[in-house]
């Protein structure tokens, strides 16, 4: 009797089969929630605050699962994506500025991503003028000569190698029991550079672009409401794997860059620090993550604008159709790449002027993507019986008017240092 025989047969491991085929939009989302930005204020914090300010990644859990459930359970129960819905209930107009605004960002993002990239590379020693033509060059030929099937399973094994921050923790050597009560018995500083530092915990946690990705991978699997426990726990179980990986990166900087006082400005400098205090292989490792984190948002930042904008307009996209069935699709994907790619080859580029225009953008837009998403899923008309319930309301709500007021306070504040510099 076959494998596959014996698993019809047998109820535990058909349904772990199905539930393992399941699993790929939650956690490729929350995966790519880790990407060189994310990273860079992980390490950044840990290295400034050691291990009490790992207290934050608790908010970001909450906040991450309730607005990834929310996001798949739309996409489950409509079968549409989320730019298809906001053009159908809030107009066209809107949609185009909203999505105006989302490219330039994604834009900037993307090269940030590719930023990291030729970083990482050259802690090894690779130019960024040969690691960025060519992870580019990678990342196009895994999307128009893959599939979707093809292309999740790369995700998800770019997923699972983000754990490799585990092997940075360890050998670090951390102090568990700080670890541990830092989350216990959190010690909150109250003065500004430490509060932005916790926004930017929290706020990198919720990006606009994720939430239409999210959707739309839920439709490209083919996911329903009948599956609906078994996507639940592929959203729980990538929001966990997601700040797990936060939690070894913090812990790794704290354990060493913070308790030797040394300071850093982005990963890479992470990477190169953590060197003489916990080991070349620690570096390499870490280096290595930032590496896979950049690639792997790399690929599906641009894809998801893409995607989301044909879809708002009424073009063909996903990466199952052929390049001759979703011109636009393709088009808007490689010029997205090669716009992000210049830039990063661009000498002296302003890499941190980018990487702060990209934030104040995605900040302006995540209070209108969220607050469209709360009417929406609060709809009979969109959810018929599946809105939300109250207690889901709550929580959602909650976590809409918290997110919008972190981001405005990481607007606010910058601006008022600088008036007050004046």
């Amino acid at each position: 009797m076959s494998f596959w025989e014996k698993a019809k047969k047998n109820k535990v491991l058909k349904n772990t089969l199905f539930f393992l085929a399941m699993l790929g939009p939650g956690v490729i989302t929350g995966s790519v929630d880790n990407d060189a930005g994310g990273i860079t204020t992980y390490s950044v914090a840990a290295a400034t605050y050691g291990y009490p300010i790992l207290w934050t990644l608790l908010p970001s859990f909450i906040v991450l699962l309730v607005v990834q459930e929310m996001n798949m359970r739309m996409g489950a129960c409509t079968g549409k994506g989320l730019a298809d819905l906001i053009r159908e209930n809030f107009g066209v107009k809107v949609t185009f500025w909203i999505f105006l605004g989302l490219l330039v960002a994604d834009i900037g993002n993307t090269a940030t991503e590719f930023a990291g990239v030729a970083g990482s590379m050259n802690i090894f020693g690779i130019s960024k003028y040969i690691s960025v033509p060519v992870t580019a060059g990678a990342v196009w030929i895994l999307v128009t000569k893959g599939n979707y099937k093809i292309s999740e399973r790369i995700f998800l094994m770019f997923s699972v190698a983000l754990l490799s921050y585990i092997v940075s923790a360890l050998a670090a050597k951390p102090d568990w029991h700080q670890v541990g009560l830092a989350f216990i018995h959190p010690q909150i500083q109250y003065d500004k550079d430490y509060l932005i530092m916790v926004l930017g915990i929290v706020g990198t946690t919720i990006a606009p672009w994720m939430q239409f990705y999210m959707q739309s991978a839920v439709i490209e699997k083919g996911t329903t409401m009948e599956d609906y426990k078994l996507a639940l726990a592929d959203v729980v179980i990538g929001c966990v794997a997601t700040v797990a990986v936060a939690i070894f990166i913090m812990v790794a900087c704290a354990a060493t860059l913070h308790v030797n006082n040394i300071t850093i400005n982005e990963a890479k400098d992470a990477a190169l620090a953590l060197k003489p205090f916990a080991g070349a292989l620690a570096s390499a490792v870490f280096a290595f993550g930032l590496f896979v984190a950049s690639i792997f948002s790399a690929t599906i930042l641009p894809l998801a604008t893409a995607f989301y904008i044909c879809e708002a307009f009424g073009f063909n996209a996903g990466i199952d159709k052929r390049v001759e069935e979703a011109p636009q699709f393709y088009t808007l994907f490689a010029a997205i790449l090669i716009i992000a790619c210049v830039i990063i080859l661009i000498p002296n580029a302003p890499l941190i002027a980018i990487t702060l225009w990209t934030q104040d953008i995605n900040a302006m837009l995540l209070p209108v993507v969220l607050i469209s998403m709360q009417l929406m899923v609060n709809n009979p008309e969109i959810m018929g019986e599946h809105v939300n319930n109250k207690f889901q309301n709550a929580v959602g709500w909650s976590t809409t008017v918290i997110l919008i007021t972190l981001t405005l306070l990481l607007m606010v504040l910058p601006a008022f240092d600088l008036f007050k510099a004046h």
